[in-house]
């Protein structure tokens, strides 16, 4: 009885919605942990490690508005001071970046201006459907009622947050053998694919939501993946200042798949230079 008065609920708000042209914004706070042995962290003294966590603090817990209409949606990061000594170039949590991204989803066009090491770029997304498996599940969010809603999705190559550092000092062949992954004693390894669980209202019936998601029968409120959670903190319908809602325009357009391409070749980069570190940390037994 309880899920018929829900669900008779739900639908008198769906209709309510759909007999009005209605705009809407939404405040996302996004947060991400790091596994600091991911970045030389076994070497570090605890006292260290918590100076770093500290300047990486604004990387890693960030607040977001999403403005939105019926097909579209504008998702863009607060602006807030530098922390002294912050630096800026790496992107922590696909979800969580800086920039601007654009979806609409009755012409299906995503687009993301955002900047990687100093340059700008406008990149263009595919728009086919989410492969959303909708679950049973159900719970209170604010004043609004979500459901759940779970997906795979590759992982992206500029979230680091999901990025780890495979087994050291493993000199057994067939223990090797039997890992498949432990190509390396000191190499950091990207998981291919990550779970996406998303919860999501359909009293507000627009099939978008933060970052990249979209695609479900209602705002999404919440989106975990990986080591970052982006949770709903506000939804205002209608505001008395209405927000234009407008494709990006800046930075060099490239494709997603270019885009990762050359994302790819930096964190080589970078690698390596983490590799040579390495090897000089261990007293030149490196390479």
């Amino acid at each position: 009885m309880k899920k018929v008065f829900t669900y008779a609920f739900l639908l008198f708000s769906i209709v309510t919605f759909s007999q009005k042209d209605f705009t809407g914004k939404a405040v996302y706070m996004s947060k991400t942990t790091m596994d600091m042995n991911n970045f030389g962290g076994r070497q570090m003294t605890d006292q260290r490690k918590k100076q770093i966590q500290e300047r990486m603090k604004s990387m890693l817990e960030k607040t977001f508005t999403l403005n939105f209409n019926k097909s579209e949606s504008l998702y863009k990061e607060n602006e807030k001071l530098e922390a002294p000594g912050g630096g800026r170039g790496f992107r922590f949590g696909g979800m969580s970046g800086g920039g601007t991204q654009y979806k609409n989803s009755a012409d299906k066009v995503a687009l993301e201006s955002t900047e990687f090491f100093g340059k700008q770029f406008l990149i263009s997304d595919d728009m086919s459907q989410p492969k959303w498996e909708l679950g049973s599940e159900s719970k209170q969010i604010g004043n609004y009622t979500a459901f759940k809603a779970t997906m795979l999705k590759e992982v992206d190559p500029t979230d680091f947050s999901n990025f780890r550092r495979g087994p050291r000092g493993n000199n057994n062949k067939d223990e090797a053998k039997k890992d498949s992954t432990n190509t390396a004693s000191d190499e950091i390894k990207k998981p291919e694919t990550v779970l996406v669980t998303a919860w999501f209202t359909p009293q507000i019936p627009v099939g978008t939501g933060p970052g990249e998601y979209w695609g479900l029968p209602g705002l999404i409120l919440e989106v975990s993946t990986g080591r970052t959670t982006i949770l709903c903190t506000e939804i205002v319908i209608n505001p008395t200042e209405e927000s234009t809602i407008s494709k990006p325009t800046k930075g060099k357009e490239i494709s997603r798949e270019k885009y990762n391409e050359v994302v790819k070749v930096k964190m080589e980069e970078l690698r390596e230079r983490f590799r040579g570190r390495g090897g000089r940390g261990r007293g030149g037994r490196g390479r």
